[in-house]
């Protein structure tokens, strides 16, 4: 792993396979650092000839934090919201989605195949509507529009969601037994981990990076960021939506309408899935990503025709 300055932030990331390879850029959910996306995962993309890139988002793991940001006032957003006011968030994530484009640049990476999951979904889609230039391929992983009217998460889905951990550094078990409890409700109740795979990720978090504020300006950023169907009306990428049809957090309507948003989506609904990519999917999964980024070549060898 390493850090580099992308634009105005220091990004820490890590690269896999040929650096002559097609890049894919690998961008990760809300306060989740970028070693969910498991070495396993990351072997099986390489495997198909790709340079495999992953980041830490600002405000989390070892990437730079907005400490002067300080703490985000939810109450504030939540009120500039129901008057239809533009909140006081201390970044978008349009900003997030720059931070990508311009960790390409410090790379040197011209063009990449974006992929991101949840709010990396989000994020990924906005490079590849405001960043058209240097998006191969767009895939968006239980992620979601933004449209107001879509079907909200199970409300135990949200109480996980804003029920902040116990401090590991006060009381790792309960933290611990938090995190395993969050992670059975958003999992994929086909796909099942062990509650001792779950402590060993909850722990190994906690021994990289624990860092809850940039948890809540990121959670802030999402609530701050708007519709984006009216921006993938204009994605010319080759495209697909990757969604469990079990996703408690972001129901599978809003894969579905992010597909439907974008002229020509695939969408792959994958039974039994919820809010998570758990390893018996990572096949699936992983030759969806190398089927778009196949008929992504056809798109450019027909266009150089």
């Amino acid at each position: 792993m390493a850090r580099i300055k992308a634009g105005d932030i220091h990004l820490e990331y890590d690269s896999h396979g040929p650096e002559a390879a097609e890049a894919i850029l690998l961008i990760m959910g809300l306060g989740a650092q970028m070693t969910r996306w498991s070495p396993a995962f990351v072997e099986k993309l390489a495997a198909k000839g790709f340079r495999v890139v992953r980041f830490d988002n600002r405000d989390i793991g070892l990437s730079e934090k907005l400490e002067a940001a300080g703490p985000p006032d939810m109450a504030a957003i939540m009120t500039a919201l129901s008057q239809g006011k533009t909140p006081p968030a201390a970044y978008t994530l349009s900003e997030m989605a720059d931070d990508a484009a311009a960790l390409l640049d410090a790379l040197g990476i011209d063009r990449a195949h974006i992929v991101g999951a949840s709010m990396g979904g989000m994020i990924a889609q906005l490079v590849a509507a405001d960043h058209p230039a240097r998006t191969l391929s767009l895939t968006s992983i239980m992620s979601t529009t933004g449209a107001p009217e879509l079907p909200r998460a199970t409300s135990e889905a949200m109480a996980r969601l804003n029920t902040p951990a116990p401090d590991p550094h006060a009381d790792l078990e309960a933290y611990v037994a938090h995190s395993i409890a969050s992670a059975k409700v958003m999992g994929s109740p086909a796909y099942p981990v062990s509650d001792g795979d779950l402590r060993d990720q909850a722990i190994a978090n906690v021994e990289r990076s624990y860092y809850p504020l940039g948890f809540q300006r990121q959670y802030a950023a999402i609530l701050a960021s708007s519709d984006r169907r009216a921006k993938l009306e204009g994605v010319t990428a080759p495209s697909l939506v990757i969604h469990g049809q079990a996703d408690p957090l972001v129901p599978v309507e809003g894969g579905r309408d992010t597909a439907a948003s974008i002229a020509g989506a695939e969408l792959l609904e994958i039974p039994g899935m919820g809010h998570d990519l758990p390893p018996p999917l990572y096949d699936i999964v992983v030759e969806a990503i190398a089927s778009v980024a196949a008929r992504a070549r056809l798109v450019e060898a027909a266009v150089a025709a």
